[in-house]
């Protein structure tokens, strides 16, 4: 966990990978809840005897479960102490790069694009986000995250 006294503090960083994240194990339950929450009940999410059969040996989760889990990344690599708000503002380039299976362990790396001053005493920040799934040689999410920090 990296601690800063505020996203304007980043300012200096522009260009530099700044921090990794805790792990965080995808279980069924994890994809099931997703599927749940958002409706999406595809067999290869949610079957894991017919995913069995499939290419992937297994469930996998959906890219947009590994994405959902920016926030969680986010709050587990990097702190601000005078921040009164966070806001996420959007998302940019975002890609699904391979498949995430079941009972995998992921983590995401932040690399410091911007940070603009904005109004209200804050600022806007991008990071490029890149997914690590344990064991596998290429990331299986990147995006562009954009938020908001107010001090």
């Amino acid at each position: 966990m990296r601690e800063f006294e505020s996203g304007a503090a980043l300012m200096t960083l522009i260009g530099s990978d700044v921090a990794t994240s805790d792990w965080v194990t995808i279980d069924q339950p994890m994809i099931d809840r997703f599927a749940d929450a958002t409706g999406d009940h595809q067999w290869i999410h949610v079957d894991p005897a017919r995913a069995a059969k499939s290419p992937f040996g297994s469930t996998v989760a959906h890219g947009f479960l590994t994405l959902s889990l920016l926030p969680r990344f986010l709050a587990s690599s990097i702190r601000f102490k005078h921040t009164v708000m966070g806001l996420n503002y959007g998302l940019n380039k975002v890609r699904f790069t391979a498949p995430v299976r079941v009972n995998s362990r992921l983590r995401a790396h932040f690399h410091l694009l911007d940070v603009q001053p904005i109004e209200s005493n804050g600022v806007q920040i991008t990071w490029r986000m890149s997914v690590e799934c344990e064991g596998l040689d290429k990331p299986v999410c990147i995006a562009e995250s954009v938020v908001r920090d107010y001090a």
